[in-house]
Protein backbone atom coordinates (compact mmCIF):
# COMPACT_ATOMS: atom_id res chain seq x y z
CA UNK A 1 0.00 0.00 0.00
CA UNK A 2 2.77 2.46 0.74
CA UNK A 3 5.52 2.90 -2.11
CA UNK A 4 8.22 4.34 -0.74
CA UNK A 5 10.52 7.53 -2.62
CA UNK A 6 10.21 6.97 -6.28
CA UNK A 7 13.01 7.80 -9.34
CA UNK A 8 13.59 12.00 -8.09
CA UNK A 9 12.38 11.68 -5.09
CA UNK A 10 14.09 14.52 -2.53
CA UNK A 11 16.31 11.91 -1.18
CA UNK A 12 18.71 13.12 1.83
CA UNK A 13 21.27 10.19 1.42
CA UNK A 14 23.36 12.13 -1.30
CA UNK A 15 23.30 15.45 0.09
CA UNK A 16 26.09 17.00 1.91
CA UNK A 17 25.20 17.80 5.37
CA UNK A 18 26.31 21.78 4.88
CA UNK A 19 25.13 22.31 1.56
CA UNK A 20 21.96 24.93 1.56
CA UNK A 21 18.52 23.49 0.71
CA UNK A 22 16.77 25.12 -2.28
CA UNK A 23 13.48 25.18 -1.11
CA UNK A 24 9.95 26.34 -2.86
CA UNK A 25 6.37 26.32 -2.51
CA UNK A 26 4.72 23.37 -3.55
CA UNK A 27 1.16 23.48 -2.75
CA UNK A 28 -1.43 24.96 0.25
CA UNK A 29 -4.61 23.95 2.03
CA UNK A 30 -7.43 25.98 3.20
CA UNK A 31 -5.20 29.71 2.47
CA UNK A 32 -6.71 32.77 3.86
CA UNK A 33 -7.89 35.37 1.77
CA UNK A 34 -7.33 38.91 2.82
CA UNK A 35 -9.47 40.56 4.84
CA UNK A 36 -11.10 37.01 5.85
CA UNK A 37 -12.17 36.36 9.31
CA UNK A 38 -10.75 33.07 10.39
CA UNK A 39 -12.86 30.92 12.90
CA UNK A 40 -11.21 29.55 16.05
CA UNK A 41 -12.04 26.18 15.54
CA UNK A 42 -10.37 25.70 12.28
CA UNK A 43 -7.01 26.83 13.42
CA UNK A 44 -4.74 23.73 13.45
CA UNK A 45 -3.43 22.63 16.38
CA UNK A 46 -1.69 19.45 15.59
CA UNK A 47 0.49 18.08 12.44
CA UNK A 48 2.46 14.57 12.15
CA UNK A 49 3.56 12.30 9.58
CA UNK A 50 3.12 8.56 9.82
CA UNK A 51 6.16 6.40 9.52
CA UNK A 52 6.23 5.71 6.15
CA UNK A 53 5.72 9.66 4.54
CA UNK A 54 2.82 8.34 2.53
CA UNK A 55 -0.28 9.79 4.80
CA UNK A 56 -0.33 13.12 6.67
CA UNK A 57 -2.72 13.91 9.84
CA UNK A 58 -3.75 17.14 11.28
CA UNK A 59 -5.82 18.41 14.36
CA UNK A 60 -7.77 21.44 14.61
CA UNK A 61 -9.34 23.45 17.70
CA UNK A 62 -12.79 22.29 16.70
CA UNK A 63 -11.98 18.51 17.50
CA UNK A 64 -11.64 17.37 14.29
CA UNK A 65 -8.60 14.71 12.61
CA UNK A 66 -8.17 15.97 8.58
CA UNK A 67 -6.12 13.44 6.70
CA UNK A 68 -3.95 13.33 3.56
CA UNK A 69 -2.33 11.35 1.23
CA UNK A 70 0.66 11.59 -0.47
CA UNK A 71 0.38 11.34 -4.42
CA UNK A 72 2.18 11.09 -7.70
CA UNK A 73 2.17 14.95 -8.80
CA UNK A 74 1.13 14.12 -12.56
CA UNK A 75 -2.18 13.25 -11.26
CA UNK A 76 -2.63 16.68 -10.25
CA UNK A 77 -6.56 16.95 -7.41
CA UNK A 78 -8.85 19.48 -6.83
CA UNK A 79 -7.73 19.93 -3.15
CA UNK A 80 -3.73 20.66 -4.91
CA UNK A 81 -3.08 24.30 -5.14
CA UNK A 82 -3.50 24.95 -9.23
CA UNK A 83 -1.67 28.63 -8.68
CA UNK A 84 1.25 27.25 -7.12
CA UNK A 85 4.18 28.53 -8.88
CA UNK A 86 6.18 25.62 -10.14
CA UNK A 87 9.93 26.45 -9.92
CA UNK A 88 11.04 22.90 -10.53
CA UNK A 89 9.25 19.75 -10.96
CA UNK A 90 8.80 18.05 -7.61
CA UNK A 91 7.96 14.37 -7.40
CA UNK A 92 5.23 14.03 -5.00
CA UNK A 93 2.12 16.15 -3.67
CA UNK A 94 -0.53 15.83 -0.85
CA UNK A 95 -4.29 15.51 -1.51
CA UNK A 96 -6.75 15.56 0.92
CA UNK A 97 -8.52 12.17 1.84
CA UNK A 98 -10.59 12.28 4.71
CA UNK A 99 -11.59 14.20 7.96
CA UNK A 100 -13.41 12.79 11.05
CA UNK A 101 -14.90 14.42 14.14
CA UNK A 102 -12.70 12.99 17.16
CA UNK A 103 -13.72 15.09 20.08
CA UNK A 104 -16.60 16.92 21.56
CA UNK A 105 -16.72 19.40 24.10
CA UNK A 106 -17.64 18.00 27.34
CA UNK A 107 -18.09 18.93 31.30
CA UNK A 108 -16.41 18.01 34.05
CA UNK A 109 -19.16 18.40 36.93
CA UNK A 110 -17.42 17.39 39.41
CA UNK A 111 -14.82 20.25 39.45
CA UNK A 112 -17.28 22.69 37.65
CA UNK A 113 -14.71 22.98 34.19
CA UNK A 114 -15.21 23.07 30.52
CA UNK A 115 -12.82 20.75 28.33
CA UNK A 116 -12.28 21.84 25.45
CA UNK A 117 -12.69 19.53 22.23
CA UNK A 118 -9.07 20.82 20.95
CA UNK A 119 -6.37 18.16 19.35
CA UNK A 120 -3.21 18.70 21.35
CA UNK A 121 -1.66 15.86 19.65
CA UNK A 122 -2.38 13.17 16.93
CA UNK A 123 0.09 9.94 16.75
CA UNK A 124 -0.12 7.42 13.65
CA UNK A 125 0.13 3.81 14.68
CA UNK A 126 1.80 1.54 12.31
CA UNK A 127 -0.55 -1.24 11.90
CA UNK A 128 0.21 -4.71 8.72
CA UNK A 129 -3.06 -4.19 7.89
CA UNK A 130 -4.35 -1.81 5.12
CA UNK A 131 -6.60 0.05 7.62
CA UNK A 132 -4.57 3.04 9.02
CA UNK A 133 -5.13 3.62 13.05
CA UNK A 134 -4.68 7.37 14.56
CA UNK A 135 -4.20 7.94 18.50
CA UNK A 136 -5.35 11.80 19.43
CA UNK A 137 -5.97 13.20 22.66
CA UNK A 138 -7.69 16.51 23.74
CA UNK A 139 -6.93 17.92 27.54
CA UNK A 140 -8.15 14.35 28.97
CA UNK A 141 -9.24 11.87 26.73
CA UNK A 142 -7.26 9.93 24.22
CA UNK A 143 -8.60 7.87 21.65
CA UNK A 144 -7.84 5.06 18.92
CA UNK A 145 -9.13 5.91 15.83
CA UNK A 146 -9.71 3.57 12.86
CA UNK A 147 -9.66 4.75 9.21
CA UNK A 148 -10.73 2.16 6.90
CA UNK A 149 -12.08 1.77 3.46
CA UNK A 150 -15.73 1.27 3.55
CA UNK A 151 -18.28 -0.31 0.58
CA UNK A 152 -21.37 1.84 0.07
CA UNK A 153 -23.82 0.27 -2.22
CA UNK A 154 -26.22 2.48 -3.90
CA UNK A 155 -30.25 0.98 -4.19
CA UNK A 156 -33.20 1.49 -6.36
CA UNK A 157 -36.17 0.02 -7.28
CA UNK A 158 -37.48 0.57 -3.90
CA UNK A 159 -41.42 -0.28 -3.01
CA UNK A 160 -42.44 3.21 -2.52
CA UNK A 161 -45.96 4.56 -1.80
CA UNK A 162 -45.84 7.32 -4.76
CA UNK A 163 -44.64 4.05 -6.74
CA UNK A 164 -47.69 2.41 -5.38
CA UNK A 165 -50.93 3.64 -6.03
CA UNK A 166 -53.74 2.79 -3.61
CA UNK A 167 -51.21 0.61 -1.52
CA UNK A 168 -52.69 0.98 2.30
CA UNK A 169 -50.56 3.71 4.10
CA UNK A 170 -49.46 1.34 6.33
CA UNK A 171 -48.13 -2.40 5.27
CA UNK A 172 -49.16 -3.93 8.77
CA UNK A 173 -52.44 -2.79 8.41
CA UNK A 174 -55.53 -5.34 7.00
CA UNK A 175 -58.45 -4.16 5.13
CA UNK A 176 -61.48 -5.71 5.42
CA UNK A 177 -65.08 -5.16 4.63
CA UNK A 178 -67.69 -5.33 7.54
CA UNK A 179 -71.02 -6.50 6.35
CA UNK A 180 -73.35 -3.72 5.93
CA UNK A 181 -70.73 -1.10 5.87
CA UNK A 182 -67.37 0.01 4.03
CA UNK A 183 -64.05 -0.78 4.28
CA UNK A 184 -61.81 0.08 7.59
CA UNK A 185 -58.18 -0.49 8.32
CA UNK A 186 -57.87 -2.57 11.65
CA UNK A 187 -54.54 -4.18 12.92
CA UNK A 188 -55.79 -7.20 13.91
CA UNK A 189 -58.78 -7.99 10.92
CA UNK A 190 -62.66 -8.57 11.52
CA UNK A 191 -64.00 -8.93 15.01
CA UNK A 192 -64.71 -12.23 16.01
CA UNK A 193 -68.72 -11.37 16.05
CA UNK A 194 -68.39 -9.34 12.48
CA UNK A 195 -69.24 -11.26 9.26
CA UNK A 196 -66.67 -10.28 6.90
CA UNK A 197 -65.68 -10.47 3.15
CA UNK A 198 -62.41 -8.97 1.80
CA UNK A 199 -62.70 -8.46 -1.73
CA UNK A 200 -59.09 -9.12 -3.46
CA UNK A 201 -60.48 -8.22 -6.91
CA UNK A 202 -61.22 -4.81 -5.94
CA UNK A 203 -58.72 -2.39 -7.81
CA UNK A 204 -58.16 -0.24 -4.54
CA UNK A 205 -57.51 -3.24 -1.87
CA UNK A 206 -55.89 -5.41 -4.43
CA UNK A 207 -52.37 -5.96 -2.93
CA UNK A 208 -49.74 -4.45 -5.26
CA UNK A 209 -46.34 -6.95 -6.55
CA UNK A 210 -43.99 -6.78 -3.75
CA UNK A 211 -40.44 -5.62 -5.65
CA UNK A 212 -36.99 -6.27 -4.29
CA UNK A 213 -34.68 -3.46 -4.59
CA UNK A 214 -31.32 -3.91 -6.75
CA UNK A 215 -28.09 -2.07 -6.24
CA UNK A 216 -27.11 0.07 -9.24
CA UNK A 217 -24.09 0.88 -7.99
CA UNK A 218 -21.20 0.67 -4.93
CA UNK A 219 -18.47 3.09 -3.98
CA UNK A 220 -15.74 2.15 -2.02
CA UNK A 221 -15.23 5.82 0.87
CA UNK A 222 -13.38 6.08 3.94
CA UNK A 223 -15.10 5.98 7.49
CA UNK A 224 -13.71 6.57 10.52
CA UNK A 225 -14.60 4.03 13.87
CA UNK A 226 -13.12 4.45 17.12
CA UNK A 227 -11.40 1.36 18.26
CA UNK A 228 -10.62 2.60 21.94
CA UNK A 229 -11.34 5.56 24.18
CA UNK A 230 -8.30 5.87 27.24
CA UNK A 231 -10.08 8.09 29.88
CA UNK A 232 -10.11 9.29 33.65
CA UNK A 233 -6.31 8.97 33.69
CA UNK A 234 -4.97 12.29 33.83
CA UNK A 235 -5.95 14.64 36.25
CA UNK A 236 -4.38 17.45 34.66
CA UNK A 237 -3.92 18.45 30.94
CA UNK A 238 -2.73 16.07 28.57
CA UNK A 239 0.39 17.92 26.56
CA UNK A 240 2.29 14.54 25.22
CA UNK A 241 1.48 11.50 23.33
CA UNK A 242 4.69 9.46 22.65
CA UNK A 243 4.08 5.06 20.66
CA UNK A 244 7.08 2.88 21.38
CA UNK A 245 9.30 1.32 19.12
CA UNK A 246 7.03 -1.82 19.59
CA UNK A 247 3.92 -0.14 18.63
CA UNK A 248 2.18 -2.24 21.39
CA UNK A 249 2.25 0.60 24.24
CA UNK A 250 2.46 4.46 24.48
CA UNK A 251 3.01 6.95 26.77
CA UNK A 252 0.72 9.91 27.40
CA UNK A 253 2.20 13.09 29.93
CA UNK A 254 0.15 15.92 31.82
CA UNK A 255 1.64 18.47 33.86
CA UNK A 256 2.70 16.07 37.01
CA UNK A 257 2.56 12.48 35.67
CA UNK A 258 3.37 9.97 32.78
CA UNK A 259 1.07 7.16 32.24
CA UNK A 260 2.40 3.90 30.07
CA UNK A 261 -0.48 1.99 28.38
CA UNK A 262 -0.97 -0.75 26.39
CA UNK A 263 -2.84 -0.35 23.14
CA UNK A 264 -5.22 -3.14 23.90
CA UNK A 265 -6.24 -2.19 26.94
CA UNK A 266 -7.97 1.09 27.35
CA UNK A 267 -9.14 0.71 31.36
CA UNK A 268 -5.30 0.22 32.66
CA UNK A 269 -2.51 2.04 32.41
CA UNK A 270 0.65 2.31 35.07
CA UNK A 271 2.27 5.30 36.25
CA UNK A 272 5.81 5.56 35.12
CA UNK A 273 6.51 8.99 36.65
CA UNK A 274 5.05 11.52 39.55
CA UNK A 275 6.14 14.74 40.07
CA UNK A 276 3.84 15.68 42.31
CA UNK A 277 4.81 16.64 45.80
CA UNK A 278 3.44 15.85 48.97
CA UNK A 279 2.46 19.41 49.28
CA UNK A 280 1.34 21.59 46.36
CA UNK A 281 3.46 24.68 47.36
CA UNK A 282 6.31 22.84 47.32
CA UNK A 283 5.95 22.46 43.33
CA UNK A 284 8.58 24.08 41.52
CA UNK A 285 8.51 22.25 38.06
CA UNK A 286 6.04 20.56 35.52
CA UNK A 287 5.87 18.23 32.53
CA UNK A 288 5.52 19.99 29.65
CA UNK A 289 6.40 17.61 26.56
CA UNK A 290 7.54 13.78 26.51
CA UNK A 291 9.06 11.21 23.54
CA UNK A 292 9.46 7.47 23.16
CA UNK A 293 13.12 6.64 21.93
CA UNK A 294 12.49 5.57 18.26
CA UNK A 295 14.89 2.40 18.74
CA UNK A 296 14.63 1.39 22.34
CA UNK A 297 11.11 0.67 23.34
CA UNK A 298 12.03 0.79 27.13
CA UNK A 299 13.38 4.69 26.75
CA UNK A 300 11.63 7.61 26.99
CA UNK A 301 12.17 11.08 27.76
CA UNK A 302 10.48 14.14 29.43
CA UNK A 303 11.44 17.76 29.34
CA UNK A 304 9.78 20.07 32.13
CA UNK A 305 9.47 23.71 32.98
CA UNK A 306 12.71 24.46 33.99
CA UNK A 307 14.39 23.52 30.82
CA UNK A 308 15.61 20.33 31.86
CA UNK A 309 15.71 16.84 30.09
CA UNK A 310 15.14 13.54 31.60
CA UNK A 311 15.88 10.42 30.20
CA UNK A 312 14.31 7.34 31.82
CA UNK A 313 14.54 3.86 31.50
CA UNK A 314 11.84 1.29 32.66
CA UNK A 315 14.11 -1.54 32.89
CA UNK A 316 15.89 0.22 36.09
CA UNK A 317 12.78 1.22 38.19
CA UNK A 318 8.54 0.66 37.38
CA UNK A 319 9.01 4.26 38.57
CA UNK A 320 11.32 5.93 36.60
CA UNK A 321 11.40 9.75 38.02
CA UNK A 322 14.01 9.27 39.95
CA UNK A 323 16.24 6.68 37.94
CA UNK A 324 16.76 9.38 35.08
CA UNK A 325 19.56 11.08 33.02
CA UNK A 326 19.48 14.77 32.87
CA UNK A 327 20.47 16.96 30.67
CA UNK A 328 20.67 20.30 32.10
CA UNK A 329 22.66 22.97 31.84
CA UNK A 330 24.26 25.05 34.41
CA UNK A 331 22.18 27.82 36.50
CA UNK A 332 22.81 31.15 35.05
CA UNK A 333 24.10 33.50 38.20
CA UNK A 334 21.34 35.52 39.97
CA UNK A 335 23.10 38.50 38.56
CA UNK A 336 22.03 37.62 35.17
CA UNK A 337 18.48 36.04 36.16
CA UNK A 338 15.53 37.81 35.68
CA UNK A 339 11.60 37.58 35.81
CA UNK A 340 11.33 35.88 32.48
CA UNK A 341 14.30 33.56 32.86
CA UNK A 342 12.03 30.81 33.96
CA UNK A 343 9.18 31.27 31.36
CA UNK A 344 11.82 31.46 28.90
CA UNK A 345 13.98 27.99 30.15
CA UNK A 346 10.75 25.84 30.03
CA UNK A 347 10.81 23.48 27.29
CA UNK A 348 7.92 23.55 24.58
CA UNK A 349 8.87 20.07 22.21
CA UNK A 350 11.20 17.60 22.14
CA UNK A 351 12.49 15.36 19.58
CA UNK A 352 14.45 12.17 19.26
CA UNK A 353 16.51 12.00 15.70
CA UNK A 354 16.01 8.95 13.40
CA UNK A 355 18.80 6.74 15.20
CA UNK A 356 18.08 8.19 18.82
CA UNK A 357 21.32 9.56 19.12
CA UNK A 358 20.36 12.68 19.43
CA UNK A 359 17.35 15.17 21.15
CA UNK A 360 16.15 18.34 20.05
CA UNK A 361 14.43 20.41 22.54
CA UNK A 362 12.83 23.79 22.27
CA UNK A 363 12.29 26.43 24.21
CA UNK A 364 11.10 30.20 23.90
CA UNK A 365 14.74 31.85 22.51
CA UNK A 366 16.26 29.17 20.66
CA UNK A 367 16.96 24.84 19.87
CA UNK A 368 19.32 22.99 21.57
CA UNK A 369 20.64 19.91 20.05
CA UNK A 370 21.96 17.28 23.11
CA UNK A 371 24.08 13.92 22.32
CA UNK A 372 22.16 11.40 24.81
CA UNK A 373 25.35 10.29 25.55
CA UNK A 374 26.64 13.44 27.00
CA UNK A 375 24.81 15.12 29.94
CA UNK A 376 27.33 17.97 30.51
CA UNK A 377 25.90 20.06 27.75
CA UNK A 378 24.15 20.74 24.94
CA UNK A 379 26.46 19.67 21.16
CA UNK A 380 24.60 23.11 19.56
CA UNK A 381 22.50 25.69 20.40
CA UNK A 382 20.55 27.41 17.31
CA UNK A 383 19.08 30.89 18.87
CA UNK A 384 15.57 31.48 16.99
CA UNK A 385 14.37 34.65 19.07
CA UNK A 386 17.22 36.39 20.07
CA UNK A 387 16.11 39.35 18.42
CA UNK A 388 13.43 39.64 20.68
CA UNK A 389 15.20 40.13 23.94
CA UNK A 390 14.60 43.80 23.89
CA UNK A 391 10.85 43.16 23.74
CA UNK A 392 10.74 40.34 26.40
CA UNK A 393 7.86 43.01 28.66
CA UNK A 394 5.85 43.29 25.57
CA UNK A 395 5.34 39.39 24.74
CA UNK A 396 4.39 38.97 28.51
CA UNK A 397 2.20 41.66 27.93
CA UNK A 398 0.36 40.23 25.14
CA UNK A 399 0.88 36.36 26.57
CA UNK A 400 3.22 35.82 23.11
CA UNK A 401 6.23 34.34 25.74
CA UNK A 402 3.69 31.23 26.50
CA UNK A 403 3.51 30.18 23.25
CA UNK A 404 4.69 26.74 22.57
CA UNK A 405 6.91 26.01 19.43
CA UNK A 406 7.25 22.73 17.33
CA UNK A 407 10.91 21.80 16.01
CA UNK A 408 11.37 18.87 13.89
CA UNK A 409 14.51 16.72 12.69
CA UNK A 410 15.14 16.15 9.11
CA UNK A 411 15.16 12.22 8.06
CA UNK A 412 18.89 12.43 7.34
CA UNK A 413 19.57 14.33 11.04
CA UNK A 414 21.62 16.86 9.31
CA UNK A 415 18.75 19.52 9.30
CA UNK A 416 16.41 20.78 12.07
CA UNK A 417 13.68 23.42 11.91
CA UNK A 418 10.96 25.21 14.03
CA UNK A 419 8.25 27.90 13.96
CA UNK A 420 8.49 31.06 14.79
CA UNK A 421 6.49 34.99 14.56
CA UNK A 422 5.20 36.33 11.26
CA UNK A 423 3.98 33.03 9.91
CA UNK A 424 7.64 31.92 9.24
CA UNK A 425 9.64 29.12 10.23
CA UNK A 426 13.72 28.55 10.36
CA UNK A 427 15.65 25.79 8.91
CA UNK A 428 18.96 25.23 10.24
CA UNK A 429 21.65 22.79 9.75
CA UNK A 430 23.24 20.92 12.29
CA UNK A 431 26.89 22.21 11.41
CA UNK A 432 25.46 25.43 13.16
CA UNK A 433 25.60 26.36 16.38
CA UNK A 434 28.18 26.65 19.23
CA UNK A 435 30.43 24.58 17.34
CA UNK A 436 30.89 27.20 15.14
CA UNK A 437 31.42 24.82 11.97
CA UNK A 438 29.77 25.88 8.83
CA UNK A 439 25.98 25.51 8.06
CA UNK A 440 23.19 26.96 6.92
CA UNK A 441 20.45 29.16 8.71
CA UNK A 442 17.15 29.58 6.28
CA UNK A 443 13.82 31.95 7.19
CA UNK A 444 10.78 30.73 5.00
CA UNK A 445 7.59 32.69 5.07
CA UNK A 446 4.43 30.36 4.85
CA UNK A 447 2.99 32.16 1.75
CA UNK A 448 2.14 31.34 -1.93
CA UNK A 449 5.45 33.10 -3.01
CA UNK A 450 8.03 31.21 -2.70
CA UNK A 451 10.29 34.72 -3.41
CA UNK A 452 8.56 36.84 -1.22
CA UNK A 453 10.25 36.61 1.70
CA UNK A 454 12.98 33.45 1.27
CA UNK A 455 15.79 34.55 3.41
CA UNK A 456 19.70 32.91 3.82
CA UNK A 457 22.17 33.39 6.48
CA UNK A 458 25.85 32.66 5.19
CA UNK A 459 28.35 31.50 7.23
CA UNK A 460 29.89 34.55 9.13
CA UNK A 461 31.81 35.92 12.00
CA UNK A 462 29.87 36.77 14.76
CA UNK A 463 29.95 40.14 16.49
CA UNK A 464 27.23 41.14 19.11
CA UNK A 465 25.58 44.33 18.63
CA UNK A 466 23.67 46.48 21.61
CA UNK A 467 20.58 44.96 20.79
CA UNK A 468 21.97 41.43 21.34
CA UNK A 469 21.73 40.78 17.63
CA UNK A 470 23.93 38.88 15.64
CA UNK A 471 25.73 40.89 12.30
CA UNK A 472 27.97 39.43 9.91
CA UNK A 473 30.78 40.57 8.15
CA UNK A 474 30.60 42.41 5.25
CA UNK A 475 30.96 39.63 3.06
CA UNK A 476 27.63 38.49 4.04
CA UNK A 477 26.23 41.80 3.01
CA UNK A 478 26.06 41.05 -0.34
CA UNK A 479 23.00 39.68 -1.77
CA UNK A 480 22.82 35.86 -2.48
CA UNK A 481 21.77 33.80 -5.22
CA UNK A 482 18.14 32.90 -5.36
CA UNK A 483 16.57 35.79 -3.76
CA UNK A 484 18.81 35.31 -0.12
CA UNK A 485 19.95 37.81 2.02
CA UNK A 486 22.98 37.66 4.04
CA UNK A 487 22.68 37.82 8.03
CA UNK A 488 21.82 41.54 8.53
CA UNK A 489 19.06 41.63 5.80
CA UNK A 490 17.75 38.49 7.59
CA UNK A 491 17.98 40.19 11.56
CA UNK A 492 16.52 43.39 10.30
CA UNK A 493 13.51 41.88 8.48
CA UNK A 494 12.76 40.07 11.34
CA UNK A 495 13.29 43.06 13.51
CA UNK A 496 11.10 45.04 12.07
CA UNK A 497 7.91 43.31 10.64
CA UNK A 498 7.54 40.28 13.81
CA UNK A 499 3.54 40.19 14.32
CA UNK A 500 2.75 38.61 17.20
CA UNK A 501 -0.80 37.19 16.18
CA UNK A 502 0.43 35.56 13.07
CA UNK A 503 2.64 32.32 14.63
CA UNK A 504 3.87 29.27 12.97
CA UNK A 505 3.40 26.71 16.11
CA UNK A 506 3.42 23.38 14.35
CA UNK A 507 5.30 22.04 11.66
CA UNK A 508 6.79 18.18 10.87
CA UNK A 509 9.14 17.41 8.92
CA UNK A 510 8.92 13.92 5.86
CA UNK A 511 10.61 11.14 7.35
CA UNK A 512 12.24 10.75 3.85
CA UNK A 513 12.29 13.06 1.62
CA UNK A 514 13.10 17.00 2.40
CA UNK A 515 9.50 18.05 2.80
CA UNK A 516 8.25 19.86 5.69
CA UNK A 517 4.43 20.27 6.48
CA UNK A 518 3.90 23.88 8.04
CA UNK A 519 0.56 25.21 9.73
CA UNK A 520 -0.20 28.85 10.34
CA UNK A 521 -3.88 29.57 11.84
CA UNK A 522 -5.68 27.80 9.00
CA UNK A 523 -3.87 27.06 6.40
CA UNK A 524 -1.47 24.16 5.62
CA UNK A 525 1.52 24.89 3.87
CA UNK A 526 3.47 22.36 1.69
CA UNK A 527 7.41 23.11 1.31
CA UNK A 528 10.47 20.85 -0.51
CA UNK A 529 13.92 21.35 -1.19
CA UNK A 530 16.37 19.29 -3.42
Amino acid sequence: MDAGPGPGSLSTASRNANEPLDWHFLQCFGERTPGEEIQDADIISAIEFDASGQHLATGDRGGRVVLFERVAIQNRLPGVDQRAPQLRPAPCEFRYMTEFQSHEPEFDYLKSFEIEEKINKVRWVNHPSASRLILSTNDKTIKLWKVYEKKVAHLANYNKKDEQPGTPSHPSMNWSIPAGGTASPTRLGPLPDQKTQLSLEHPKLSRPQLRIPTVTSTEIVLAAKQKKKYANAHTYHVNSIALSSDQETFITADDLRINLWNLEHEDQAFNVVDMKPPNMEELTEVITVADFHPIDCHVFAFATSKGAIRLADLRASALADNTCKSFEEPEAPSSQRSFFTELLASMSDLKFSRDGRHMLARDFMGLKLWDVRSESAPVATFPIHEHLKAKLGDLYENDSIFDKFDCCFSGDGTQVATGTYSNCFRVVSRGDGRSGAPGTDQVLEASRDPQRKRLQQTPAKQTPNRFGLSRGSSSAKKPAANGAVGADGQNSLLQQNHDYSAKLLHLAWHPENNLIAAAASNSLYMYAAR
